[in-house]
C-alpha cells in the first residue's frame, strides 16, 4: 500500500471513530476548528484534533463531519496541499473563497436538518465566533452544542499537556509591574475591576516570561487574572522554577493550577466588573462567568501595548535582523557555490539554512517551519516539503533551471524574524523576471509609504497590490501581519489585510512591526513572494497631523538577477539601491569569507 493510501486509510478510520461518538451523543454534525483554549495561531499537539482526524497538516482549516459527509474548508494557500493530503480519506477539499454563502457555517445551516444538533468544543471556540454561529444556525432551526468535544472522545492517544519550564525574558525593557500598572489604568478607564487574559502572547509579554509549549513560539500555556491588588497566573505544576516563582510573588503574582482558571471565574464575587476581549476569549470560559458579575467587553490593553515596540525593543530587533541577515548570507553563499556540484533538495535548503541560523548569537529556534519551494511548489503559498514529498533543486553535473522561494525566520532573544527571498536557479525567463519585478514594485510601494498616524492598517494593503492590479494580477493572502518581540511571528491587532476589522483596533501607531509580503502565484509553474519586516516610525508633523513612515528592518539582498530594470521607476531603483547599501553596511561586520564576498556581489547597485 502506498503512502497516500496508508494516510487516506488512517483518516477514514479516524473519521469512523468520530462518527461513532457522534451517534452515541445524538449529534448530526461535528465542527472541528483549528484552535486551542487560548485561540492560538499555532496550537500545541494536544489540540491538533483537526489534524489528527483529517490528516491535513496545514496550519489553518475547518473540518465538518456528518454521518454521510466530511469536508475540510481551506483557503487558497492550502488548496493543492489539501488535495494531496486528503486523497483516499473520503474527506472533500472545500475551497473557501470568503464569498457569501460559502463558509462551513453556511453549509451546516443548509444541510443539517431542522431540530438536529451541531457539536463544537466551546473550550476552543472564540466567543465572537460562537455568538455568530449560534445565531446563524438557530435561524436555520439547528441547535449548536458547545459542551461536547467529540474529537477528544474519539482520540484515544491524545497527547498530554506540554511540560517545558518557563524562563524570564531578560531583554524586556519594561518591568512586569509597570506593564500591569498600565493595564490597570486602562481597566480603570473602562470601569473594570478585574481582567481575564487567555491569549498566550499577551500573558507572556505582561509577565516578561517565555516558554516552549508551542512549536517555534516561545510561549507557555497559562491564563492570567489581573485583580486590583495583584494577579493570578494559572499555569501547569512544576513549570515555574523556585527562584522565578519567588520573583513573581514579590511582584504580587501568585501561581495556581492551569485547570483552575474556569473555577476562578465561577468564584468571582457579585459586583465584580470583568474586562474580557470577545475576540480573545473562548465561549467556554465566558460561560463560566456568573450572572452577578458585570462583563465589560473590549480589546485586551496588552494586545495594543505589545504591538507598539519601544525604542529599546526596536534596537533589540535591529540586532536580531543583523544576526539573521548574516545567517542568510552564509547560506546563500553556500547555495550558489553548491549548484551543480552537490545534491540539493528542498529539504537540504531547510537543513542548511536552519544550521546557519543556529550558529548565530541569541538564536533560540525557528519562528515557523521553513518553506523551501522550488518551481511549481512555490505556487502553494504555505507549501511544506516533507521526506515523502519534496522537489530536487539540482544534482551534481546538472544545469538546473527554475526559481526557488524560501520563506523562513528565527526566534532570537532580541527579536522575531520572518523573511522571504526568491532566487534564480539557472537563467530566469523574461516572464519570471516580469512577475518578480511586479511583486518587488508592490513591496517597494508599501515600504515607501507615508501616512497619517492612526491610519487603519487594512487600508495600506492596497499599496502593495496596486502594481499587480494594474496588470490584472492579484494574490490570495494578506500583505502583512504583525510580529512580536521574541513572541508570536503572527501578532495582532494590526496587519495589512482586507479581512481585518477597519476600526480603531487596527490603527497604525509608532513601533508597530508588520511583514510586507506581496506575492504572485502561477499554479503548476512558479510562485513569487518578497517579504521584509517593516516598522512604523515617526516621519513628520504638519498642519494635518502626525505622519508615519516605514523603516525596513530585514537585512538580506533582493536578488537583482530576477529584476527587469525597465519596469522600475527611477524612485524604485533609488529605493532598491539605498536598501542594498544599508544591507551591505549593516551586515559586513558580521560576515567573512565566502559570505562576505557574496554580500558585496549581491548588493551592487542597479
Amino acid at each position: 500500500m502506498g503512502l497516500e493510501q496508508t494516510q487516506g486509510a488512517a483518516a477514514r478510520e479516524r473519521i469512523a471513530r468520530v462518527r461513532q461518538v457522534m451517534r452515541e451523543h445524538g449529534v448530526a454534525a461535528v465542527w472541528v476548528p483549528t484552535s486551542d483554549p487560548h485561540l492560538s495561531t499555532y496550537v500545541p499537539a494536544r489540540w491538533k484534533g483537526r489534524e489528527w482526524a483529517s490528516g491535513f497538516t496545514g496550519s489553518l482549516a475547518t473540518l465538518v463531519v456528518t454521518q454521510d459527509y466530511a469536508g475540510l474548508w481551506v483557503d487558497s494557500r492550502y488548496w493543492d496541499q489539501a488535495d494531496a493530503q486528503l486523497k483516499g480519506s473520503g474527506i472533500a477539499t472545500v475551497r473557501a473563497m470568503n464569498a457569501p454563502g460559502q463558509s462551513h457555517l453556511d453549509w451546516l445551516a443548509a444541510n443539517v436538518p431542522q431540530g438536529q444538533t451541531v457539536a463544537v468544543d466551546g473550550a476552543v471556540l472564540g466567543l465572537g465566533v460562537a455568538r455568530s454561529a449560534a445565531a446563524q444556525l438557530s435561524a436555520a432551526g439547528v441547535v449548536l452544542r458547545t459542551d461536547l468535544d467529540v474529537v477528544a472522545e474519539a482520540w484515544a492517544d491524545r497527547p498530554p499537556l506540554p511540560a517545558a519550564p518557563v524562563f524570564a525574558h531578560a531583554l524586556s525593557p519594561v518591568s512586569r509591574t509597570d506593564k500591569l500598572r498600565a493595564v490597570r489604568a486602562e481597566m480603570g478607564v473602562l470601569g473594570a475591576t478585574h481582567h481575564f487574559i487567555s491569549t498566550l502572547d499577551d500573558v507572556a509579554w505582561l509577565m516578561n516570561l517565555r516558554g516552549a509549549d508551542v512549536e517555534h513560539l516561545p510561549l507557555f500555556l497559562a491564563h492570567l487574572l489581573v485583580e486590583p491588588g495583584g494577579a493570578r497566573l494559572f499555569i501547569g505544576a512544576g513549570k515555574v522554577p523556585d527562584a522565578l516563582r519567588a520573583a513573581l510573588e514579590a511582584d504580587g503574582i501568585t501561581l495556581h493550577p492551569y485547570d483552575e482558571a474556569a473555577r476562578a471565574l465561577v468564584a468571582l464575587p457579585d459586583g465584580t466588573r470583568l474586562l474580557v476581549d470577545p475576540r480573545r476569549i473562548t465561549h467556554g470560559l465566558r460561560q463560566a462567568v456568573p450572572r452577578g458579575v458585570t462583563v465589560v467587553e473590549g480589546l485586551n490593553p496588552s494586545t495594543v501595548a505589545k504591538s507598539r515596540k519601544t525604542d529599546a525593543e526596536l534596537a533589540h530587533f535591529r540586532n536580531a535582523m543583523e544576526q539573521d541577515g548574516a545567517a542568510l548570507c552564509a547560506f546563500f553563499a553556500w547555495f550558489e557555490s553548491a549548484l551543480g556540484r552537490e545534491p540539493i533538495t528542498e529539504l537540504t535548503v531547510d537543513e542548511r539554512l536552519s544550521a546557519e541560523r543556529a550558529r548565530r548569537p541569541g538564536f533560540v529556534s525557528l519562528s515557523f517551519s521553513t518553506i523551501a519551494a522550488f518551481n511549481a511548489n512555490a505556487a502553494m503559498p504555505h507549501y511544506r516539503a516533507t521526506k515523502d514529498s519534496h522537489a530536487t533543486v539540482c544534482l551534481p553535473g546538472q544545469q538546473p533551471q527554475g526559481i526557488l522561494l524560501i520563506d523562513s525566520g528565527g526566534q532570537y532573544t532580541s527579536g522575531t524574524t520572518d523573511i522571504t527571498r526568491v532566487v534564480p536557479v539557472g537563467e530566469p525567463t523574461p516572464e519570471q523576471r516580469r512577475d518578480f519585478t511586479l511583486v518587488l514594485r508592490g513591496n517597494i510601494n508599501l515600504s515607501r509609504a507615508r501616512f497619517p498616524r492612526g491610519t487603519r492598517s487594512p487600508n495600506l494593503d492596497a499599496l502593495a497590490r496596486a502594481p499587480l492590479w494594474a496588470e490584472g494580477l492579484d494574490y490570495g493572502h494578506g500583505t502583512g501581519h504583525g510580529v512580536g518581540f521574541f513572541l508570536n511571528v503572527h501578532e495582532g491587532p494590526h496587519g495589512f489585510s482586507p479581512t481585518l476589522p477597519n476600526d480603531l483596533t487596527t490603527a497604525m501607531e509608532p513601533g508597530m512591526i508588520t511583514s510586507n509580503e506581496p506575492g504572485l502565484y502561477r499554479p503548476g509553474r512558479w510562485g513569487i513572494r518578497i517579504e521584509n519586516l517593516i516598522a512604523a516610525v515617526p516621519d513628520r508633523k504638519t498642519e494635518f497631523g502626525d505622519f508615519l513612515r516605514f523603516e525596513t528592518l530585514s537585512l538580506c539582498p533582493i536578488d537583482t538577477r530576477l529584476v527587469d530594470p525597465a519596469l522600475l521607476s527611477r524612485e524604485e531603483v533609488e529605493w532598491l539601491n539605498a536598501y542594498h547599501a544599508t544591507v551591505r553596511e549593516r551586515l559586513l561586520p558580521h560576515v567573512e569569507g565566502a559570505a562576505r564576498e557574496w554580500l558585496i556581489q549581491r548588493t551592487q547597485p542597479l
